[in-house]
C-alpha cells in the first residue's frame, strides 16, 4: 500500500496506473475511519484494478465555532483499516499541500446547498464542491464513493459531477448502523455515554415516521411534529432540522410522495448527529 502525501506525488502514481491500462476507484473521508468506511472500501474495490483512499480533514468545509480543531484523529488506525480492505493507495495531504499561499478558487452550486444542511452551515457544501473537485483530478479516479448517510452530500457531488462533465461514476453506499439503530459517524466519538443512549433518537424517530406513513398519514406537518416529540423526549437533544422532501430536488413537500425523503439534523450534547431515509409508500 502506497502512501503519497503530495498532490504530484499522488497525480503521477495515478497517471502510471492509467498508462497500464487500469481503472482507479476512489474512496475519499476526513479519516477516524469505522465500518462505515470500511463498507464504502468494499463497494469500491471490485469496481476497479486500484482502491485508492485520501483522509484530510477539509478546513474550507467548518464555518465559524463548528468543531475542525476537535475533529477526531488516529491515521494509524486508518491506515491499518485500509491495508485490511485492500487500499492499494492512500492520499494523506496535510492543509498547506491541498491549498497553498494565495489560493482563491471555490466550487458552488446555486440550489441543492440552500436546503437541509446548506440552511445552518452556509460555507459547508462550497468546501465539499471545492474539495471534491480538487480530489478529483488529483486522483484521477474512474468511480468514486460516497455514503448515503450525507444524502445532499451525495445529491450536490452527483450534480456537479454531471454539471462539470466529470467522466466519473458516483456509487452511493448504503447507510451503516450500530445494533441500536444509531448511523455510525466519526462524530459519534464525542458522544459521552449518557449522550450516546439519546442519540438513537433519530432513528427511533426515522422508524416512527415509516410506521405512520404506512398507517396512511401524508401531511407533513404531523409527521414532522410527531417526530420533533419524540427526539426531544430524549435528553440532551435539540433539533436543528426535520425535513420531509422531494429526493431529487430535496425541495420540501407538504404531503408525502410516492418517494419522499425523510432527512434530519439533531444536536446530542456537542455533537451534530444527521439521518435520512427514503420512504416509499407503495
Amino acid at each position: 500500500m502506497d502512501i503519497l502525501k503530495t498532490k504530484a506525488d499522488m497525480q503521477a502514481w495515478s497517471a502510471r496506473k492509467k498508462k497500464q491500462g487500469k481503472t482507479i476507484s476512489f474512496v475519499p473521508t476526513m479519516g477516524y475511519l469505522h465500518k462505515g468506511h470500511v463498507s464504502l472500501l468494499d463497494i469500491g474495490k471490485p469496481l476497479g484494478d486500484e482502491l485508492v483512499l485520501s483522509i484530510f480533514v477539509n478546513p474550507t468545509q467548518f464555518g465559524p465555532n463548528e468543531d475542525l480543531d476537535a475533529y477526531p484523529s488516529n491515521i494509524q488506525n486508518d491506515l491499518n483499516l485500509a491495508q485490511q480492505a485492500g487500499v492499494t493507495a492512500v492520499f494523506l495531504p496535510d492543509k498547506t499541500e491541498m491549498y497553498g499561499p494565495g489560493y482563491q478558487t471555490h466550487v458552488s452550486l446555486d440550489l441543492l446547498p440552500q436546503y437541509l444542511c446548506g440552511r445552518s452551515r452556509p460555507v459547508h457544501f462550497g468546501g465539499v464542491a471545492t474539495v471534491v473537485t480538487k480530489l478529483f483530478n488529483i486522483v484521477m479516479p474512474d468511480v468514486a464513493v460516497f455514503g448515503k448517510k450525507d444524502f445532499q452530500q451525495l445529491a450536490i457531488i452527483r450534480q456537479m459531477v454531471k454539471d462539470l462533465d466529470f467522466n466519473i461514476k458516483i456509487i452511493g453506499g448504503e447507510i451503516i448502523r450500530e445494533k441500536d439503530g444509531l448511523a455510525m459517524s466519526s462524530r459519534n466519538a464525542y458522544l459521552t455515554p449518557a449522550q450516546r443512549a439519546s442519540a438513537v433518537c433519530l432513528s427511533q424517530a426515522i422508524q416512527l415516521l415509516k410506521q405512520k406513513v404506512a398507517q396512511g398519514v401524508r401531511s407533513v406537518p404531523d409527521l414532522a411534529r410527531e417526530a420533533k416529540a419524540l427526539i426531544l423526549s430524549f435528553d440532551q437533544t435539540r433539533v436543528d432540522y426535520i425535513e420531509l422532501c422531494d429526493p431529487k430536488t430535496l425541495e420540501p413537500v407538504e404531503t408525502v410522495q410516492a418517494e419522499t425523503l425523510v432527512a434530519m439534523a439533531v444536536q446530542v450534547g456537542k455533537s451534530r448527529l444527521i439521518d435520512n431515509a427514503v420512504i416509499k409508500t407503495a
